[in-house]
């Protein structure tokens, strides 16, 4: 087997990778994802051993204990680009031998669980509660440039997506991927069956609208009258959908749960949701250690 070139997968010279600077000994099997480099400190503020802290630009990493589990919190930054590099380093740091650049025999399997904030679309859904997206809807284009898209796709929501919003052929085809059946079974007890919108952009591509109007005007009305299957459309983020899809083509376990700092539909939000995120985080360490 021929190894992976140096252009492709390029490690640094203390051996860690390019651009999370994490060797691959330093990496746990359980990964909390978070989006702002400053919840990094949050999360591993409830460990009772850390091993080490690292930052790399906005990728901040920290592995340690939280009731005899070893975990690794690391940031994200925002954007499913940001994803993109995340979720095939840490793949290639799980199964890619550094030494010879070769993917290793036996696969690891990680679990990849992102803790994040979000808006909700949804009337009903208040402040403060909990969206666990079942299904991610990828509105970035991103798992389009990767080969066998069809595997990680659910193409029947998305053709009766595509048909409800009368989707402009100038935007990328959504793609939507699904939550890990056994992170959806830890969860979901503890929040709200989401579907959830990873748009590409915080303004435009969430409804918003400044000095540019929308290609897609009534976007919101739209996405919250939108019903499959006994789904619906619960909330906006901006990571999730290349965060399933990725880990889904690679092997991985994945899902996201956020934490609703904001709801649309009834123009509601908490600038002040730390509390909100305290309780989330607590939430799933105490899941992924039971």
């Amino acid at each position: 087997m021929r190894g992976i070139a140096p252009s492709e997968l390029i490690i640094n010279s203390d051996g860690s990778v390019f651009h999370l600077h994490i060797k691959p000994e330093e990496l746990a099997d359980t990964v909390l994802l978070v989006g702002d480099p400053g919840r990094v400190d949050l999360v591993a503020s409830y460990f009772s051993e850390i091993e080490f802290r690292r930052q790399s630009r906005e990728f901040v990493t920290v592995t340690g204990q939280y009731k005899g589990k070893r975990v690794t919190v690391l940031s994200t930054g925002i954007g499913t680009d940001n994803i993109d590099i995340v979720v095939n380093e840490l793949d290639a740091l799980a199964n890619i031998d550094f030494t010879t650049r070769e993917i290793k025999p036996e696969l690891k399997q990680l679990t990849l669980i992102r803790i994040g904030t979000s808006g909700a679309i949804q009337p009903d859904i208040p402040l403060g509660s909990f969206v666990l997206s079942h299904y991610s809807v990828g509105c970035d284009g991103l798992l389009n440039w990767y080969a066998s898209r069809e595997k990680i796709n659910d193409s029947e929501m998305e053709s009766a997506f595509m048909a409800h919003m009368d989707w402009p052929d100038t935007l990328p085809h959504p793609y939507f991927a699904s939550a890990h059946k056994d992170i959806i079974k830890l969860l979901e007890k503890e929040s709200v069956k989401g579907v959830t919108i990873s748009a590409p952009g915080f303004y435009g591509p969430q409804g918003r609208v400044l000095r540019i109007g929308l290609v897609i005007p009534d976007l919101l009305d739209k996405l919250e009258s939108f019903s499959k299957s006994g789904y619906r459309i619960t909330n906006f983020e901006m990571e999730g959908s290349a965060l399933a899809g990725l880990s889904a083509h690679l092997g991985h376990k994945a899902a996201t749960i956020c934490c609703i700092i904001a709801n649309r539909h009834l123009k509601e939000s908490e600038p002040d949701y730390k509390p909100y995120i305290k309780r989330l985080v607590e939430l799933v360490l105490e899941k992924i250690s039971g």
